[in-house]
């Protein structure tokens, strides 16, 4: 059973894998499907007796409901809790949701601890239900990528498979969260891997068609939101909707820059003061606009239907925006593609009642409702792609798709190249003072692990042998000769040693640091590794090859194979 899981182990290093990393997709699923059930019914049941109205089973949040003083007090209350669970149990530079992922995929190659999903899972409870202005999409990303990363530890997979597993974890949680989940693959793809990879889909895709199937036989098949059958009036509405992509993009660039000066000024506090400040901040706005507490769907469901009037709404987009820059930007641990969703319809919504005023006839307030939703979450993701297979899934509505890819590529433009913004996740992550670089060098090296390129042609020995062991070395014909010396290996080209032989008469011992050859100094890489990870261990060590190892006991490593620059360089074309 052990050399079975070893064999499978080596297999998935390389680009042949794919019935594994299939079955490995589908099972990732099931994982993160469970997990965000478990998430989502925690919720709803610690809602339970705390919203007026509300249901186990349920999630209406109205907030609205509540008195001014208690509107201010939940999230106060929040904020403490909050602040007390951060300052015991988290560590120095915590992360969390979408963020992450991404920086843990960035600098180690997608291995997420369990200490931050945990934290990730009980403080985003707290938050949603203490009515902090965050969405429960990117804690759910975080559980399904933890999850999955998880399996892959467990199963001592290497690197670039854990990578793909992350990936899977991803478009899962985001397919059960939204009951998305085409949307929940573009997103992975698009956002998390920002790569497009035929590999990589088929688990992919698998992982997020069983966690939908899982949490629709919990929670049924229905759209996220109730939105009735819109559809554009006129072709003549097309500049208007440009115009609203316009609106909107500058909208995002101006949400992505306020989010990034809070946390970019803010990240030095303390947690349990940063914390507090946000419960103070969130409980302060929904004193007056309440509409801005929590997820927001039912506000969303409000907008898409047209029952909400111009001054409230440009009130709730207002207030939208600044609670939800002081929950993320001050570490909160919620998500940020729901409250883009809120901004969106919101402020579509605007532009839709604003319509009303051009002497001629237009489409529903509720229909530029629906392509803000996409328009705001394609400029602040930069990922028009994920927001329109969003907007199309979360609406299930066909006549949004032509209106829509105008909408969304107008305000993703406008975001990108008028003001300059890059990805809202991207922008976080430089905040928070990080390097994120994505380069396709890079990206083509962590699809393999050092096992699919290693040379397995090679010896090991000792410095010094005598003349029976140095034939001995050469029967199976290697390429290489391992040298154990002292506590470092050196690699030797065997021809060396059997030019040697063929001119060697003597029977003393043979010290094979002496005989003439060209020996390299080796550093060691774990068989886990991608070769990205090795290109950066050779480049730090100035080691000229490295021996692939996987520890078997105390001190004790297993060599399995050399890699040096010409494998690379081979992986890479591969």
């Amino acid at each position: 059973m052990v050399d079975l899981l070893e064999r499978l182990r080596l297999r998935l290093a390389g680009f042949n894998a794919q019935p594994l990393l299939a079955l490995l997709g589908l099972i990732s699923g099931l994982i993160s499907g469970v997990i965000i059930i478990l998430f989502r019914k925690a919720i709803e049941i610690s809602q339970t007796g705390i919203l007026p109205d509300q249901r186990a089973g349920e999630s209406t949040e109205d907030f609205e409901l509540l008195s001014m003083a208690w509107r201010f007090f939940l999230p106060v209350s929040g904020g403490l809790i909050l602040a007390l669970m951060l300052f015991f149990f988290s560590r120095p530079g915590y992360r969390f949701g979408v963020v992450h992922i991404m920086e843990r995929l960035a600098h180690f190659e997608g291995n997420l601890p369990i200490r931050n999903a945990v934290l990730q899972f009980f403080g985003a409870i707290v938050a949603l239900v203490s009515g902090q202005s965050v969405g429960r999409e990117g804690p759910s990303a975080h559980l399904g990528a933890a999850g999955s990363s998880l399996l892959g530890n467990y199963l001592l997979l290497p690197n670039n498979s854990i990578r793909t597993l992350v990936a899977c974890g991803t478009a899962a949680a985001i397919a059960a969260s939204f009951n998305t989940p085409l949307a929940g693959v573009i997103f992975s793809m698009e956002v998390v891997m920002m790569e497009y990879s035929i590999a990589g889909f088929t688990p992919v895709i698998l992982a997020a068609v069983s966690a939908t199937a899982l949490t629709r036989w919990v929670y049924g098949s229905e759209p996220v939101f109730s939105v009735p059958p819109l559809e554009m009036y006129s072709m003549m509405e097309f500049p208007i909707i440009l115009i609203m992509g316009i609106v909107l993009g500058a909208l995002a660039a101006g949400f992505i820059s306020l989010l990034h000066w809070v946390t970019e000024n803010n990240s030095a506090l303390p947690v349990w003061r940063r914390m507090i400040i946000a419960g103070v901040g969130v409980g302060l706005c929904g004193m007056f606009v309440p509409e801005v507490m929590g997820i927001g769907y039912d506000t969303v469901n409000n907008a898409l239907h047209g029952n909400a009037a111009l001054g409230g709404l440009l009130l709730i987009v207002f207030f939208k925006v600044l609670a939800t820059s002081l929950s993320i930007g001050l570490g909160v641990p919620g998500g940020l593609i729901g409250p883009t969703l809120f901004m969106g319809a919101t402020a579509g919504g605007v532009i839709g009642l604003l319509t009303g005023y051009i002497p001629m006839e237009v489409s529903h307030p509720g229909f530029y409702a629906m392509l803000g939703m996409g328009a705001m979450m394609g400029a602040c993701l930069q990922a028009p792609l994920a927001a329109l297979v969003t907007l199309l899934e979360l609406t299930a509505n066909p006549h949004i798709i032509l209106p829509g890819m105008l909408a969304i590529v107008s305000a993703n433009l406008t975001a990108k190249e008028l003001f300059s913004k890059d990805s809202i996740f991207i922008s976080q992550i430089r905040a928070f003072g990080l390097d994120y670089r994505n380069d396709p060098v890079a990206q083509s090296l962590r699809r393999l692990a050092v096992a699919s390129v290693m040379d397995r042609e090679y010896v090991t020995t000792k410095q010094v042998i005598d003349i029976g062991q140095a034939k001995e070395l050469l029967q199976g014909a290697p390429r290489w000769i391992i040298i154990e010396k002292d506590e470092s290996k050196l690699r030797m080209p065997a021809t060396d040693l059997a030019r040697f032989l063929e001119e060697y008469n003597g029977e003393e011992a043979i010290d094979l640091m002496e005989i003439p050859s060209q020996r390299q100094q080796l550093g060691a890489v774990h068989i886990r590794a991608t070769l990205q990870e090795a290109k950066e261990i050779m480049e730090k060590s100035q080691a000229e090859a490295l021996y692939v190892k996987r520890p078997i006991a105390p001190l004790v490593d297993r060599i399995y194979g050399i890699v040096d620059k010409e494998a690379i360089e081979k992986g890479y074309r591969l």
